[in-house]
């Protein structure tokens, strides 16, 4: 009868048990605001909104009383006389759009609300009475990729959304994000920065990326489990070899013995 030491089955539960546990991801990991505490208030003072950049593509309808004068403004493509649809206006490079009888506006840098005012003030200026200006961001999108359930393309139909917002789009980040390392892209112009936020810190409500704006890019990166898990094959493969090693020694041992 063939006597394998007990001190070898201690040895080889450790070493397996290592090997599993190894891509394990705790608690502290995976939790959001970890440092906020019980009936904590925290005052959103934030004023963020979001401003024109080069090539955002805008709408801009201008209203009055007077249907006649206003017309000139606001150029269709043709269609349905009912249901007209309005040209959009692309920013140039300049930060301009080319605008009907005003000719060249320049929008890049300024919110929806400054835009407003700044073509009221032209309109009122010898074309119309008391205009109404409604201009919105037609191309407002975020990309949300990596470790999230649904990563893809959005369209945000308001003005602003948060990476809270943005994320829950996205189904939420799977058990492999890390959250501690969440990456923001933005482009403003043609220069872009990069900023990273743990959203297991309540200091995530202060970052300048809380608020995102159109075209940014939020990337989840892999933890460390799902790095040992897209090679899962190969672990699989050196548990195998690694138990197999073990118990030809082991029956090697016994047998000299």
């Amino acid at each position: 009868m063939i006597l394998i030491p007990k001190n070898y089955y201690i040895i080889v539960s450790a070493i397996l048990a290592l090997l599993f546990t190894s891509s394990c991801t705790s608690k502290k990991e995976v939790v959001y605001f970890q440092n906020a505490k019980d009936f904590e208030t925290i005052v959103d003072t934030d004023t963020f909104a979001p401003k024109f950049k080069v090539n955002d593509i805008v709408s801009v309808f201008v209203s009055t009383f007077d249907l006649e004068a206003v017309a000139p403004f606001n150029l269709t493509r043709g269609g349905n006389s009912n249901n007209p649809e309005f040209i959009d206006y692309l920013i140039d490079v300049d930060g301009n759009i080319d605008y009907p009888v005003l000719g060249k506006v320049k929008l890049q840098g300024l919110t929806v609300s400054e835009a407003q005012a700044l073509f009221k003030k032209k309109l009122e200026d010898g074309y119309l009475r008391n205009p109404i200006v409604n201009i919105r961001i037609l191309n407002f999108r975020i990309s949300v990729l990596g470790e999230v359930r649904r990563p893809g393309r959005y369209e945000v139909s308001g003005e602003r959304i948060t990476i809270l917002e943005a994320l829950s789009l996205a189904g939420d980040l799977n058990i492999k994000g890390k959250r501690e390392n969440v990456l923001v892209i933005r482009d403003f112009n043609g220069t872009k920065t990069y900023t990273r936020v743990d959203l297991r810190n309540k200091e995530l409500f202060n970052s300048p990326v809380y608020y995102l704006t159109q075209n940014d890019i939020v990337y989840v990166e892999p933890n460390n489990s799902a790095i040992s898990s897209a090679s899962g094959d190969t672990r699989i493969g050196t548990i195998i070899s690694i138990s197999s090693f073990l118990i030809t020694t082991a029956l090697i041992f016994v047998t000299r013995n």
